[in-house]
């Protein structure tokens, strides 16, 4: 068959499975808050559901490399949920199989009940991909860009969002401006937007808000969280961890190719037994109380009084008791919650075994 007839052919058929898929009323959100790592929810219920799925870079030179090992995860219906690792941990390799751009060695993978083997239409049809790589043609203009992916996924011209996507992306002064003149920022909102041109029930954000301010962050986040009550489904990677923390209701932990963690975000924080608290006093100090020392006493400045503790083997009242036997006069306390960092650095850390480089993160808060 020429290429320019497959050409056509496949686009007819995305047209069809992208009008359907436009055409669906929009789920409503599974309960599955208390999964573990995917088996709780129902393979008929799962947005993406994946199974034993292991990916080997053959290599001429230097042995073959396995990215992904016996990977099983399963993401429900309406859900927002965040995918994390360090570099080169496997979390793209991932995407990239769902998004047909790199062929698994072997497992299943189905997206919104379509088998990646058997339905590979389907599955394009019903999922949005952001990639990390900005791949935008610069002599084109964000309105033109946008017409273009929606018109080789179908897209009727009346049923366009053009207009409504550059406005959410805050690129409605830029719509007819080339690309190339536009900035990163700028360019990776574009990107998100093309992603929504087929009104796609998944969509899949990997490190969306690299290079992005602050104020344009929260914009996106802002659209994010309005797609994701309307019904569609979120799969976000991100090195921002207080964006996953914030952001989503469960969250999976991908190290060395192997799913480590899966788990809610309150159920993951819980792991860490271990906090801080850190005592204002009324006088100098010039050694912690001896009576401290089992908390790991320290001191922080003359009047500053740091100790840790294990909640469940440690009352607040307990410390605060020791304090007062001690004479210390308390003016005020603050407390270090544990955070969705420490539970990063803590798995990634105990799963290391071939002295990987330390995980790169950032903070970045979200409102």
């Amino acid at each position: 068959m020429p290429r320019s007839a497959s050409f056509i052919e496949s686009s007819s058929a995305l047209s069809a499975i992208a009008a359907e898929n436009r055409s669906s009323p929009a789920p409503a959100p599974v309960s599955n808050m208390g999964a573990g790592p995917g088996a709780a929810i129902d393979p008929a219920q799962a947005a993406v559901s994946i199974r034993g799925l292991n990916k080997i870079y053959r290599r001429k030179k230097g042995g073959d490399k396995q990215a992904l090992f016996d990977v099983d995860l399963a993401i429900g219906r309406g859900e927002l949920f965040g995918l994390l690792g360090p570099n080169g941990a496997g979390k793209s390799t991932l995407i990239n199989i769902m998004a047909q751009l790199v062929n698994k060695t072997s497992g299943t993978v189905s997206v919104w009940g379509h088998d990646l083997d058997r339905e590979p239409r389907q599955v394009a049809a019903a999922i949005g991909v952001v990639p990390q790589e900005l791949n935008i043609d610069p002599f084109f203009t964000p309105r033109e860009l946008l017409d273009l992916q929606a018109g080789l996924y179908g897209v009727p011209r009346a049923e366009r969002r053009t207009v409504d996507l550059l406005a959410a992306m805050r690129l409605t002064e830029q719509s007819d401006s080339y690309a190339r003149s536009l900035s990163g920022g700028m360019r990776r909102r574009l990107m998100v937007a093309k992603a929504m041109v087929h009104t796609p029930p998944v969509l899949v954000l990997d490190e969306p808000t690299a290079g992005v301010d602050v104020d344009l962050r929260q914009q996106l986040w802002a659209y994010v969280r309005e797609l994701n009550r309307a019904g569609t489904t979120v799969l976000l990677t991100t090195h921002y961890l207080e964006e996953a923390e914030e952001l989503c209701g469960r969250i999976a932990i991908i190290n060395h190719g192997k799913l480590i963690a899966c788990d809610t975000t309150d159920a993951l924080l819980a792991r860490l037994d271990s906090k801080e608290i850190v005592f204002i006093v009324g006088g100098d100090l010039t050694e912690p109380p001896a009576a401290l020392a089992r908390w790991d006493a320290t001191l922080l400045g003359p009047r500053r009084l740091r100790l840790r503790y294990r909640p469940s083997a440690t009352r607040v009242g307990e410390i605060l008791a020791a304090l007062q036997a001690a004479r210390v006069e308390v003016i005020d306390i603050s407390t270090l919650e544990t955070d969705l960092e420490d539970i990063f650095l803590q798995l990634t850390r105990r799963d290391d075994s071939d002295g990987a480089a330390k995980p790169a993160i950032q903070r970045g808060r979200v409102s």
